[in-house]
């Protein structure tokens, strides 16, 4: 068992919470018992990491003191188990696909993650600005779903223009303009644009797209969380699938 928080193997999970180290390791951490399950079956688990005292059913895991668990968690109650997951490799675009504006709320993040696999949408692509799929909070609001989406990080307008080649078409999410959703017949390739929580999609993003859409609400309510807005129109959207 291993039970100094100075051991190499610890300060390097311990790290794994770092954007920058996850990057150059390509590797990330799920904590809890159901996330190392879920990276398991998508065959993405490298190790588990278990409180001693705790039953491990996979084949390389590590025993660890409350104290070792403790700094390696970012979680206020410690875990009886964290899971060392390889990153998902992304791959070309294809089917719907989701561009996200600056999202930066891990909360949002997660909420729009599993509402585009709820929904039927094969590919993210998650602009400048945008928060982490890899950081903690955003992990566990996926609740696993993030291994089983393509994922890719690259310029909203680049993409917006590569998309409009390949066919598809563009709808950008307004708050006061463009066409009901209720009234929007989706192209069969289609290809949606959300926005920042407080800005939106920013007007230069905006202006490349072929349509505007939003989502009708009473006049007391200026707009919506924009993890909502997105489940909304992924679920307009995968009537046409």
């Amino acid at each position: 068992m291993i039970e100094s928080i100075n051991n190499e193997k610890v300060k390097s999970w311990a790290r794994l919470n770092d954007k920058k180290y996850q990057k150059e390791t390509n590797l990330f951490l799920v904590e809890g018992e159901h996330l190392v399950e879920e990276a398991f079956k998508c065959g993405r688990l490298r190790e588990v990491i278990v409180l001693d005292g705790i039953d491990c059913k996979y084949e390389n895991f590590y025993k660890v003191s409350e104290q070792v668990m403790r700094k390696i968690s970012t979680l206020t109650n410690v875990p009886r188990m964290v899971g060392v997951a390889r990153m998902p490799k992304p791959h070309e675009v294809e089917g719907n696909v989701l561009l996200l504006d600056g999202v930066q709320d891990p909360g949002n993040m997660g909420t729009i993650i599993r509402s585009a696999v709820a929904f039927g949408v094969n590919t993210i692509v998650l602009g400048e600005g945008s928060v982490s799929i890899y950081n903690p909070k955003v992990v566990r609001a996926t609740e696993g779903l993030l291994f089983h989406i393509n994922i890719i990080e690259a310029s909203i307008e680049n993409m917006i223009l590569e998309l409009q080649k390949e066919g598809y078409t563009t709808y950008s999410s307004k708050v006061d303009g463009g066409t009901n959703i209720a009234d929007i017949e989706f192209s069969k390739k289609s290809a949606i644009v959300v926005g920042n929580e407080g800005k939106g999609v920013r007007q230069s993003t905006s202006d490349l797209c072929d349509e505007y859409l939003y989502i009708p609400m009473r006049e007391t309510c200026e707009s919506l969380n924009v993890g909502v807005a997105t489940s909304i129109i992924l679920y307009e959207l995968s009537k046409n699938i």
